[in-house]
């Protein structure tokens, strides 16, 4: 046994399209899936991941995601609900599913997730820019919808083909 964080699920992983189940038990194995999360995250240098990102088809993601030159915002959103608004920002985009290349995509330059957290508090988070961009893509990633998946048909076969074995998830191939 190792104390390896858990394995970050590559496009093609059905738990990736699927649909996740809202959060119900409010205990301590949601408090460890956070904190599995959080550290799966720091190990691939990552700004958020989702649960279905790592086998798990439960509504909660987590984020560590920069929103100035000396800032960040931390925290994670269970059974969220998005609402974006302002102009359609395109930037390049990534995906710790997706390894390796970035592609171009449209997102809003606002977004307000609204949730509980993992004692079943009510929270709300909201961001612009870079960290609207975050929010809007783990949310996608709770609906089974990946960032390629808003991509025309050639231009997500382009990224599919430039995707790159992933470094962070080595340890556990090796360790077998």
């Amino acid at each position: 046994m190792t104390d390896l964080p858990p394995k970050i699920r590559v496009v093609g992983d059905p738990v990736l399209a699927t649909p996740t189940r809202p959060v119900e038990e409010f205990d301590q194995n949601l408090a460890t899936l956070i904190e599995d999360m959080f550290a799966a995250l720091a190990v691939a240098e990552g700004v958020g991941l989702a649960a279905p990102q790592i086998g798990v088809d439960l509504a909660v993601f987590v984020y560590d995601c920069p929103t100035g030159p000396d800032t960040s915002a931390r925290g994670h959103v269970v059974n969220p609900s998005i609402e974006t608004s302002g102009d359609l920002d395109v930037q390049d985009e990534g995906c710790l599913s997706v390894p390796g290349p970035y592609h171009e995509l449209g997102r809003r330059t606002h977004a307000t997730v609204r949730g509980v957290d993992k004692d079943n508090n009510p929270i709300e988070v909201s961001g612009e820019g870079y960290f609207a961009r975050c929010l809007q893509h783990e949310t996608d990633h709770l609906k089974g919808v990946l960032y390629i998946d808003h991509l025309p048909r050639n231009r997500r076969r382009r990224v599919l083909r430039e995707m790159e074995p992933f470094e962070w998830n080595q340890a556990h191939d090796d360790a077998r």
